[in-house]
């Protein structure tokens, strides 16, 4: 990114990153609570932004831990419902759209394991020892998120002793033998990592605010 500020608290339309992603859930569905975790010397900021910007959109606070899989765990073990589902979102996904949370809770709330995807439109190659062989991009998907899971399977998946060794939920969902249900994302639930992507975020809200 090239910036010493956190990706999260990065401005999009003067307002951090982060707030879009849980406004977008907030505005999803009445009655959901949201857990944000974050690393533990970034909550006195994330406080701070909170003032600043007059955020008061209920959501409890969870340090996270040392790796990625660490802070799911801290944010699960911080949900006092006993059932029901879960989604784990990346905080920098701010353009996530109702239909796809949604989409991915009512598919959890019937017992699949949910994750948006989107097709690949470039050519892919696979490098190998002896140069590249391409690959069909009609079998590959980009994944997304929020990935969403009846909340006693994720439970059961952060009980595994491995739960370190994955890169994200599905994976370590799949690795235990339960069945992973693909659905259908959007380009547009694009994650910030590059400067780039955060000006096409800013110009995919002022295309929606434009249309509306």
């Amino acid at each position: 990114m090239g910036s010493t500020t956190p990706k999260q608290f990065l401005l999009l339309d003067d307002v951090p990153v982060l707030m879009h992603s849980i406004r977008a859930f907030s505005q999803s569905t009445s009655g959901m609570e949201i857990i944000l975790v974050l690393p533990e010397a970034h909550i006195s900021t994330w406080d701070m932004l909170c003032s600043e910007h007059n955020f008061s959109i209920p959501h409890l606070r969870v340090a996270g831990g040392n790796t990625r899989g660490d802070s799911v765990k801290n944010g699960l073990d911080a949900i006092a419902a006993a059932k029901g589902v879960v989604a784990v979102h990346d905080g920098v996904r701010p353009l996530v759209s109702k239909e796809i949370i949604s989409k991915g809770f009512i598919l959890a709330s019937k017992g699949h394991n949910a994750v948006p995807c989107t097709e690949i439109t470039d050519s892919l190659r696979q490098i190998t020892t002896e140069g590249s062989t391409p690959i069909d991009r009609s079998m590959i998907r980009r994944i997304q998120t929020p990935q969403c899971f009846p909340l006693n399977v994720l439970r059961k998946a952060y009980q595994s002793l491995s739960f370190r060794n994955f890169t994200d939920d599905a994976q370590l969902v799949e690795s235990l033998g339960f069945a992973i249900t693909l659905f259908e994302g959007s380009p547009e639930n694009l994650k910030i990592t590059t400067a780039l992507d955060l000006h096409l975020a800013s110009l995919l809200l002022h295309s929606d605010s434009e249309s509306e």
